[in-house]
């Protein structure tokens, strides 16, 4: 997998000068475009979109700084409408505009080319299930909040504590599906760096009619690889997530695929025990 996704690699390097099409990208790596893009945003830590745009104004930056060309020729050559255009990209990444890079000749940024190897540490083993599941009914209430990679994440925790334990005691007395009790739902995730947002969903699995306080969504017949953590709460779920991603998937043949990924939690004073879902396709 990581042979083939190197390739992919290879082929943006290749088409940086034109539209790189990320569903042939997707094709050399053996994947959906779906999976590489979460796969490439676990490995490297920013969007392949953002990986591409940082590459191209690497490229571009060598160019200004030669002085051969004008900065418009170099705007159009890297996919920019217009030296305005370029220059709000060209600043957001070097720090300054590309006119004052090449009059004071100033060090600029570099966005290196990417290659992935998977380091097998076999100090820990990460138990797995795969689920085949029919469609189902979530009931609960939902919100979008912004992304937070270590701690606790502030508006989820402000979520929750406006819903209030009676609704919750509700929800739980609800459950009559696997997975069993309160449910954390996300998905529509628009990126991985800090700030980027998600939908988030609270619920549980069942088969009874939502009250009027309550919403219900649908989650469709899929496969799910089901993982299981224990340790810190809640560092132990967020580095789950992480080696699900940077570890299991390269080394396995299964790929994740569109749709709410699902957590379930018990906490114990600063331990937490946690069933991760991910809806999967082989």
């Amino acid at each position: 997998m990581l042979e083939r996704l190197n390739e992919a690699m290879a082929r943006i390097e290749d088409d940086l000068d034109r539209e790189v099409d990320v569903k042939r990208l997707a094709r050399i790596a053996g994947t959906s475009e779906y999976h590489l893009r979460r796969l490439f945003s676990a490995l490297a830590g920013i969007p392949l979109s953002e990986y591409i745009r940082r590459r191209r104004l690497t490229k571009a930056a060598g160019e200004v700084l030669s002085g051969q060309d004008s900065l418009l020729d170099i705007a159009v050559r890297w996919g920019y409408g217009s030296n305005e255009a370029f220059a709000r990209a060209f600043k957001a990444m070097h720090g300054i505009g590309p006119q004052e890079a090449r009059t004071r000749r100033k060090a600029l940024q570099s966005q290196q080319i990417l290659t992935f190897k998977l380091v097998v540490e076999g100090s820990t083993s990460m138990e797995y299930r795969i689920v085949e599941k029919e469609a189902f009914q979530v009931v609960g209430r939902g919100t979008r909040v912004p992304l937070v990679h270590l701690g606790m994440n502030p508006a989820i925790v402000e979520f929750i504590k406006g819903i209030g334990m009676p609704a919750l005691e509700r929800m739980k007395s609800m459950s009559n599906g696997e997975p069993e009790g309160l449910l954390a739902l996300t998905f529509n995730q628009e990126g991985v760096e800090e700030g980027d947002h998600l939908d988030y969903f609270h619920g549980v699995v069942t088969s009874q009619e939502p009250p009027s306080d309550m919403e219900a969504m649908t989650v469709p017949k899929n496969t799910w690889a089901v993982f299981r953590a224990e340790g810190p709460y809640p560092e132990t779920i967020q580095y789950m997530w992480r080696d699900v991603y940077t570890q299991w998937f390269p080394s396995n043949s299964y790929q994740s695929v569109e749709g709410p990924s699902m957590l379930q939690t018990q906490i114990n004073g600063d331990t937490a025990t946690a069933e991760l879902w991910i809806p999967v396709t082989s």
